[in-house]
C-alpha cells in the first residue's frame, strides 16, 4: 500500500515538473519557418516581347533586370513567368516578371506566393506611374491601383489592397490623347542619360526592404 502511494506521488511530481516544458520544435519545422519569414518576393511588372523591353511601362522588368544583372544571378523560364534568385544577409528575395503580360499580373503573383509561402507582407509589386515625374519614388504599404491596369489585376487576384507597392515616377509629358503611345514609348535621351543612377537607387530599396522592413524603406526612400 505505501508502495502503490510512493509511485503515485512520483507520478504527479513527474507531471508537474513537465507542466512548464514547451513542446520541441523538429529542426525541419524550425527551418520551414524560418524560410517563409526570410523569403520576399519582388515582382517587376511589365509586358513580354521585344517591342516593350524599352518601354515606360516595362520599369517593373527594367529594375528586376538591372538588381539581377549586377548581382550575378540570371533569369529562368518558369510557371507564368521568368525568375531569380538572389540571396543577400539571410534573405532570399525571388525576383519575377510575369509573362502574363501586364493586366493578367495578378495571376503569375497568386501562384508564386503560394508556391513558395510567402506571406503578403513578403511582398513587393514594382510598376511605373504616370503621376509622378520622371525617376521620383514613391513606397507605400497599399492603395488603390492608381489607374493601373497591372495593379488593378493585382488588388483583384489578390483581394486586397493592403500590399507593398514602390511606384517608379515616368511622368505625364504627353499631348491629349497619346497616352498610351507614351506609356509604351521608349525613353527619351535625358531619361535614358538618367536612368542608371535610378535603377541603382531602386537596386537599394529593394534590398531595404527586405531587411530594414519596409517603414524604414519608406522613410529613407520616399520622395528621393
Amino acid at each position: 500500500m505505501i508502495k502503490w502511494i510512493q509511485q503515485l506521488f512520483s507520478s504527479r511530481k513527474t507531471e508537474n515538473n513537465t507542466a512548464g516544458i514547451k513542446p520541441e520544435v523538429h529542426e525541419h519545422k524550425k527551418n520551414n519557418i524560418k524560410s517563409v519569414s526570410n523569403k520576399y518576393l519582388i515582382v517587376g511588372l511589365g509586358n513580354i516581347g521585344a517591342e516593350y523591353v524599352n518601354t515606360r511601362h516595362n520599369i517593373g522588368f527594367k529594375i528586376v533586370d538591372f538588381l539581377a544583372k549586377k548581382e550575378g544571378v540570371s533569369f529562368e523560364t518558369v510557371k507564368l513567368g521568368t525568375l531569380a534568385q538572389y540571396k543577400f544577409k539571410g534573405r532570399t528575395f525571388l525576383l519575377l516578371k510575369p509573362n502574363t503580360y501586364m493586366n493578367l499580373s495578378g495571376k503569375a503573383v497568386h501562384y508564386w506566393m503560394e508556391k513558395e509561402k510567402i506571406p503578403l507582407e513578403n511582398v513587393l509589386i514594382i510598376a511605373d506611374d504616370l503621376n509622378l515625374s520622371f525617376g521620383s519614388i514613391r513606397i507605400r504599404p497599399k492603395g488603390s491601383d492608381g489607374g493601373h491596369n497591372g495593379l488593378k489585376n493585382v488588388n483583384l487576384v489578390l483581394n486586397t489592397q493592403n500590399y507593398a507597392r514602390f511606384r517608379f515616377g515616368i511622368s505625364d509629358e504627353f499631348k491629349k490623347g497619346k497616352q498610351v503611345d507614351y506609356v509604351l514609348g521608349d525613353w527619351d535621351d535625358a531619361e535614358k542619360t538618367a536612368l542608371p543612377e535610378r535603377l541603382e537607387l531602386a537596386s537599394e530599396i529593394i534590398k531595404s526592404f527586405g531587411t530594414a522592413g519596409l517603414e524604414n524603406t519608406m522613410t529613407a526612400y520616399n520622395g528621393k
